[in-house]
């Protein structure tokens, strides 16, 4: 046993980190609600506003955590844990904003049908890790809870890819236009990267059960 890890049987953990991971995911839900909903809007540009407001208060909590993280001494669980879920949560914010500004930037002709799939998957992917969050700081009573929303977040990284790939198919088949092609093509690669990385941050939480158990 490491000098870490005996100390921690008798130093207080600093708990002072889960209203954070909590502030966060509860904004990386607001963010993935407004990109669902944009999808089905006339208004691109005010959710993209929005969206962006989000990330920069996801921003704020990155660094927060950061400064939280190089202060304490003992901490809830490894402190590498604890960095790689920041930056894990971090990245699917900047994708979902990746997602909306590109919208607004490359203006598609259309919104098609499916980034609307593909944003539903990410806005309940969202839902899913901030109940996983939310249980984290009960990890121990918490880990079947904790575990049931990171298989529901691999569920929806599967059923993205399917409906990523059906939609690059039929883009590939029915666009006539290489612009339009070009356009909507990197915005599905956003979209379904997106999804890939909420898989990333429950990983780094089944990491983390087992490091405490």
């Amino acid at each position: 046993m490491n000098i870490d890890k005996f100390l921690k049987f008798f130093v207080p953990k600093d708990h002072s980190f889960f209203p954070l991971f909590e502030a966060d995911v509860e904004n990386l839900v607001k963010a993935a609600e407004l990109l669902k909903k944009m999808m089905l809007s006339t208004d691109t540009e005010e959710h993209e506003r929005l969206i962006r407001e989000y990330e920069h208060k996801g921003d704020e909590i990155t660094i927060k955590t950061y400064e939280q993280l190089n202060k304490s001494f003992i901490t809830p669980f490894d402190r590498e844990d604890i960095h790689e879920l920041t930056a894990s949560i971090d990245d699917v914010m900047d994708s979902i904003n990746g997602v909306s500004r590109r919208i607004c930037l490359y203006k598609p002709k259309k919104l098609i049908a499916v980034y609307t799939e593909l944003s539903e998957m990410i806005y309940n992917g969202a839902l899913e890790i901030e109940k996983a969050i939310h249980c984290l700081k009960n990890a121990g009573d918490d880990k079947n809870e904790i575990m049931e929303a990171c298989a529901k977040v691999k569920e929806y990284e599967h059923l993205a890819d399917e409906i990523y790939f059906k939609g690059v198919s039929e883009l590939f088949d029915k666009e006539e236009d290489p612009k339009e092609l070009l356009k909507n093509n990197k915005i599905l690669e956003i979209l379904e990267r997106c999804v890939d990385e909420q898989e990333d941050v429950t990983d780094t939480l089944k990491t983390i059960l087992i490091k405490l158990a």
